[in-house]
């Protein structure tokens, strides 16, 4: 199953504000972007955005899409497409004025409501807005992220807290076994942006509880719609787990899983997306795809090979072969076996060690590995120079260094 990331047809509508700007062809640029993202106009957007576009969107802004989102395709899945995950709601431009510099500032309001219970959302912004040569380069957003964070739907299938450093994601679906629908989706989707934009997470648990980690996406999905309508569900629910699924493997804090029971489908996908995965004795794992006439999701025929070597991949997924635990720790599948009452404890140990470490270190490393099987030896080390170069400019290497030369233990801050 291949995935597309597109913009989101709901996340920004246009609306019917006054025209005071110039009528320049850089305005007429920018009121197609607005139109583009209300219809979802894919084509218009690639016409008009620069490939190295930035996009900025205001700090604090929920489900972690504050900040710099670089690349015209980072900001439409990223920034836009986080948006219109957790909100639909409309920008009604208000007046469109030419700065001294050449930019455009555009000022209006956001209208709408998050979505899925969340509350109504009437916020003002303002974008600063670069035209280059007829495409858009740069587009900075002001706005009041507390309005935001205010009409931000709540969590009802995950269990979200944070504490001493350590975040923690409990799927909490029991009635469906954590299957993954929509909902869920949806609310790990922002779950997992908000712990990867937060400096306070420095490690992540992610858990299903004490009977069952996750069974996969649910059949519901399936067999509640059309037969001619089963491509675009699948569409819809990889277009809200696969750049979850990227986030998660990417972010700078690690991941430590909490697997009892089943891990199935998307749920094995999870588990191969962790840095840690601590197994009860009575956990099992399996594909589960072939039994159901699907294909792989979730970057699963990506990372199960690189776990476990192709032949054996092969044979989980076309054979449909359940793992045990102990088969998993053999296969290099599962960190660490333990009994059932001790995976908890034994995964938050794990999580609090690490979140006492260099975070951002941490992240670049979680990188590297990703990256190490792609790429050859000479590039790598060029990879890894740049990442190492990088650390040294974080206040932890000085920390690091200096606990070293006073014999004792750092006390590393993330930064």
């Amino acid at each position: 199953m291949t995935q597309e990331h597109t913009v989101d047809t709901t996340a920004i509508t246009t609306g019917n504000g006054t025209d005071s700007g110039t009528g320049t062809d850089a305005e007429a640029v920018v009121r197609r972007l607005y139109t583009a993202l209300a219809d979802g106009d894919r084509d218009t957007l690639d016409a008009i955005l620069d490939p190295d576009f930035v996009g900025v969107l205001a700090a604090g802004m929920p489900g972690g899409v504050g900040g710099e989102h670089r690349g015209a395709e980072a900001m439409r899945r990223d920034g836009w497409g986080g948006i219109g995950r957790h909100f639909a709601a409309r920008a009604e431009p208000d007046r469109i004025d030419a700065l001294a510099d050449g930019r455009l500032l555009v000022s209006g309001h956001y209208r709408g409501r998050g979505r899925r219970g969340g509350a109504e959302l009437e916020a003002a912004f303002t974008h600063v807005v670069t035209v280059t040569g007829g495409r858009l380069t740069r587009l900075e957003q002001l706005t009041d992220t507390a309005r935001w964070a205010a009409a931000a739907p709540p969590y009802t299938t995950l269990d979200v807290r944070a504490a001493d450093g350590v975040g923690t994601l409990r799927l909490n679906r029991p009635d469906r076994h954590n299957a993954v629908d929509r909902m869920l989706g949806a609310e790990f989707a922002r779950a997992v942006d908000a712990v990867a934009a937060d400096p306070a997470v420095r490690a992540v648990v992610l858990t299903g509880g004490d009977r069952v980690f996750c069974v996969g996406g649910d059949v519901e999905l399936f067999t509640g719609c059309a037969p001619e309508e089963l491509p675009r569900v699948l569409r819809e629910v990889t277009d809200l787990f696969h750049p979850t699924v990227e986030r998660l493997s990417t972010m700078d804090a690690p991941v430590v899983a909490a697997v009892h029971g089943a891990a199935a489908g998307m749920g094995l996908a999870l588990v191969c997306a962790a840095d840690v995965v601590v197994a009860a004795e009575d956990a099992v794992f399996t594909t589960a795809y072939g039994g159901i006439g699907l294909t792989a999701d979730g970057g699963l025929s990506w990372t199960l090979p690189r776990l476990v070597g192709l032949r054996r991949a092969q044979e989980l997924f076309l054979t449909g072969r359940r793992l045990t635990a102990a088969e998993a720790l053999e296969w290099g599948l599962v960190t660490r076996v333990v009994p059932a009452a001790e995976v908890d404890t034994v995964a938050r140990e794990y999580a609090t060690a690490i979140a006492d470490g260099p975070t951002q270190a941490f992240g670049a490393v979680r990188r590297l590995l990703r990256r190490s099987s792609e790429s050859d030896l000479h590039t790598h080390l060029a990879e890894e120079q740049r990442s190492v170069v990088e650390a040294g400019r974080s206040h932890d290497l000085v920390e690091g260094t200096r606990a070293l030369a006073e014999r004792r233990r750092p006390r590393f801050t993330g930064s």
